[in-house]
């Protein structure tokens, strides 16, 4: 018989360098790690689902759960709040699944101070920083995506330098190559942490076949 301890797996990367594509691809290949949903004080625009796309509360209740120390990160974007609740990672770990976020540096150093705060979840967070091997590279694929102008790619050029030279406060570095690469390389990292034995209570039993993380 085996209980594994379920983690919290952060992913951040300078805008541009794949982090959503790849969050994704882990989600749809391993049953055993969900996504979280962000919360937000904005209405729902068409087609927006509550508890699906995201969490929508009203502004008085987005501050007042601030104030009451419920979200592991939160930012003020152009006048709406955006965050993660504490109890969104806890709700995953009680059916037993890893939790997935997907957030900025900025984001990652909050969820860092605020998970080794927290008792509940100090000891349970691996981080991964994902970036392509150069700036030419990155430029690369934000003019490839055709989605910016060419002074909102400049602007996320000189964002993503300072971002990057932060790389050494993650616990894994994922040199970005190819889609296909780089799900190798975070679904390795994943399950290299699944196996880690400090999150096992391990007693010999009749052998099981398990999914992805397991």
């Amino acid at each position: 018989m085996n209980v594994r301890a379920p983690f919290l797996l952060l992913i951040s990367a300078p805008s541009g360098a794949g982090k959503t594509t790849v969050s994704q691809g882990l989600l749809n290949a391993c049953p055993t790690i969900g996504r979280i949903i962000t919360c937000a004080s904005r209405a729902p625009r068409p087609g927006e689902v509550h508890g699906v796309d995201y969490h929508f509360f009203s502004r008085a209740e987005f501050e007042t759960r601030i104030a009451a120390g419920e979200f592991l990160e939160y930012a003020n974007v152009y006048g709406d709040w955006k965050g993660i609740l504490k109890e969104s990672v806890r709700a995953h770990w009680a059916t037993g699944k890893d939790a997935l976020l997907s957030v900025d540096v900025q984001g990652a150093e909050t969820v860092r101070r605020v998970v080794a705060a927290d008792p509940a979840l100090a000891g349970r967070l691996v981080t991964v920083f994902i970036t392509p091997v150069s700036r030419d590279e990155l430029e690369s694929r934000l003019r490839g995506r055709d989605a910016d102008a060419p002074e909102a790619i400049a602007r996320r050029l000189d964002m993503a330098e300072p971002e990057v030279a932060r790389w050494g406060e993650f616990d894994y570095l994922l040199m970005s190559r190819s889609r296909e690469e780089d799900l190798s390389l975070l679904r390795s990292i994943y399950e290299a942490e699944c196996a880690r034995s400090a999150r096992h209570s391990f007693r010999w039993s009749a052998s099981q076949s398990t999914p992805c993380g397991s």
